[in-house]
C-alpha cells in the first residue's frame, strides 16, 4: 500500500515544490470541488475550473465548457455528483483531452459504473473517490482511494497536496470501498441518533449524553458534529443528507442486505441540502422506535421492549414489505385466522387463502409505506398487539392475539379495519 501525504512538506516522498508546469482541470465546482481547487492554486499549481453553475474562484482559471477545461490539461479531476452527471461531462470533453493526460474521477459511484467509465474514456482513467469533506479537501488531509496500481509521478504531487492516497487496485475495487466507508458513516450516525433517542426517552440532559458518547466507539462523530447537535454552528453542511442518501442507495443496489440503511436514512427526514448532522438529529428526536427498518415497522411511545413477543410481528411486517408469503408461515400458527369486513362483508380467511393474496414481489408503493406497534403486552402464555399499516392511501388497524407454544410466540389469530 502506498501512502504519501503533503503536510508544510512533503512526507513520505522525495518532492521539491510543486511543478507550476503541470496544469490541473477540475470539473464540478460544488463544496468538494471548490475546496480541491482553492487548495491546489493555494499552492501554486495552475488550476482550470468548470461548473454548470457558472462560479468562479479566485486563482482559478473560469472555463466556459468542459471542453475548454481539459484542454491541455495534465490531470483532470472530476468532482461530479453522480455517474450519470460524470458520462455527460465526458461526452462534452473526451475528443478534447490530451492523449498522456489522466482522468481521476473523484464522485461516489458504483463499481460496474466505474469500470464501465474506465473502459469508455480514451486516456488513462482512475477511479479516485474521497473520503473527507470540503473541510479536509481545503486543509490537504482527505484519503483517496486510489484505483490503479499506483500513481504516475505526473499525477503524485497533485494527490499527495491532497491527503493520502491509498492504492486498491482497480476502479470498481476502489469504487466498491467508498461505498463501505460511507456505508458505515451511515450506520455511526444512526447509532448515534438512536442513542441520543435512549437519553431522550430517559429524561438525560443531551450535553452530557454527548460528554460520554465521546468516550465510546462513536467519539469521533459526536466530535466532528456536536456544535450542529447543540445548535452552537450555522456553518453550512461539510456532506449532506442528500448525498449520503444517494451515496446508501448506491450500496444497496449492490448489496441488497444494505438496504435497511439507506431506509432509515431516510426516514431521518433530514432536508436533502442539511449536513448529515441531521439525520442523528432527525432520529433522535423522533418520538417511534425503529424496529426493524427493512420493514419500515416502528413501535410508538411507551411501547414495551419486549423482543420475544415482537418477533412474530417483525415476520409479519417483513411479508407485507417483500410480497414473501412465506414470512407470514413463520408470523402465524397454521391454524390461525385473519377476519374483518371487505367489501361490506364479513371474512374469515384461514392462514393458506390470506398468504395466497401475496406474489413475491413488494408493492410499488414500498418505500413510502409505515407500520407501527401502538400496543403490545402478555399475560402468561398469551399476547396481544395493535400495529397501525399506511399503505399509501389505505390505513390498516391491525390486532392480533398471540401464544406462546414450545418456547416461541406466533400469531393465533388477527382482526383488522381498513379506514
Amino acid at each position: 500500500m502506498l501512502i504519501l501525504r503533503w503536510s508544510h512538506g512533503w512526507i513520505g516522498a522525495r518532492l521539491g515544490p510543486m511543478n507550476s508546469a503541470q496544469t490541473v482541470s477540475v470539473l464540478g465546482l460544488g463544496r468538494m470541488g471548490t475546496a480541491i481547487s482553492r487548495r491546489l492554486a493555494d499552492l501554486g499549481r495552475p488550476v482550470t475550473g468548470w461548473s454548470r453553475s457558472g462560479v468562479e474562484l479566485a486563482g482559478v482559471r473560469a472555463a466556459g465548457s468542459p471542453a475548454s477545461a481539459v484542454a491541455g490539461a495534465d490531470l483532470v479531476l472530476l468532482a461530479l455528483y453522480d455517474a450519470t452527471a460524470c458520462r455527460q461531462v465526458l461526452a462534452r470533453c473526451a475528443d478534447h483531452l490530451r492523449p498522456d493526460a489522466t482522468v481521476l474521477n473523484l464522485a461516489t459511484i458504483a463499481p460496474a459504473e466505474a469500470a464501465g467509465l474506465r473502459r469508455s474514456v480514451p486516456v488513462r482513467y482512475v477511479q479516485c473517490p474521497v473520503l473527507g469533506s470540503a473541510p479536509a479537501a481545503a486543509a490537504g488531509a482527505l484519503s483517496l482511494l486510489y484505483g490503479a496500481a499506483g500513481p504516475t509521478p505526473a499525477e503524485t504531487e497533485t494527490l499527495a497536496a491532497l491527503g493520502t492516497v491509498i492504492c486498491c487496485g482497480d476502479a470498481a475495487t476502489a469504487a466498491a470501498l467508498k461505498l463501505v466507508a460511507n456505508g458505515v458513516l451511515g450506520d455511526g450516525l444512526v447509532a448515534l441518533g438512536q442513542a441520543l433517542a435512549r437519553a431522550r426517552r430517559l429524561g438525560l440532559d443531551r450535553d452530557r449524553t454527548l460528554d460520554v458518547l465521546a468516550g465510546t466507539a462513536l467519539g469521533g462523530l459526536v466530535s466532528g458534529k456536536r456544535d450542529r447537535l447543540t445548535g452552537n454552528t450555522t456553518a453550512g453542511a461539510d456532506f449532506t443528507a442528500g448525498a449520503l442518501g444517494k451515496d446508501a442507495e448506491l450500496l444497496a443496489r449492490v448489496d441488497p442486505d444494505s438496504a435497511p440503511l439507506a431506509r432509515v436514512l431516510a426516514l431521518a427526514g433530514a432536508p436533502a441540502d442539511a449536513d448529515v448532522a441531521a439525520i442523528v438529529a432527525g432520529l433522535a428526536d423522533a418520538d417511534r422506535v425503529i424496529v426493524d427498518p427493512a420493514a419500515h415497522l416502528f413501535a410508538a411511545p411507551g411501547v414495551p421492549a419486549d423482543d420475544e413477543l415482537m418477533a412474530p410481528l417483525i415476520s409479519y411486517a417483513r411479508g407485507h414489505a417483500t410480497g414473501d408469503p412465506a414470512h407470514f408461515a413463520t408470523a402465524f400458527r397454521p391454524t390461525a385466522h385473519i377476519e374483518g369486513i371487505r367489501g361490506g362483508e364479513f371474512v374469515s380467511w384461514g392462514l393458506d387463502r390470506y398468504r395466497a393474496n401475496f406474489t413475491g414481489t413488494p408493492a410499488a408503493d414500498e418505500a413510502d409505506r409505515v407500520r407501527t406497534v401502538t400496543e403490545l403486552g402478555r399475560t402468561g402464555t398469551v399476547g396481544h398487539a395493535t400495529m397501525i399499516l399506511r399503505h399509501g392511501a389505505d390505513t390498516f388497524t391491525d390486532l392480533f392475539v398471540l401464544v406462546r407454544e414450545h418456547g416461541a410466540w406466533r400469531i393465533a389469530n388477527k382482526v383488522y379495519h381498513r379506514s
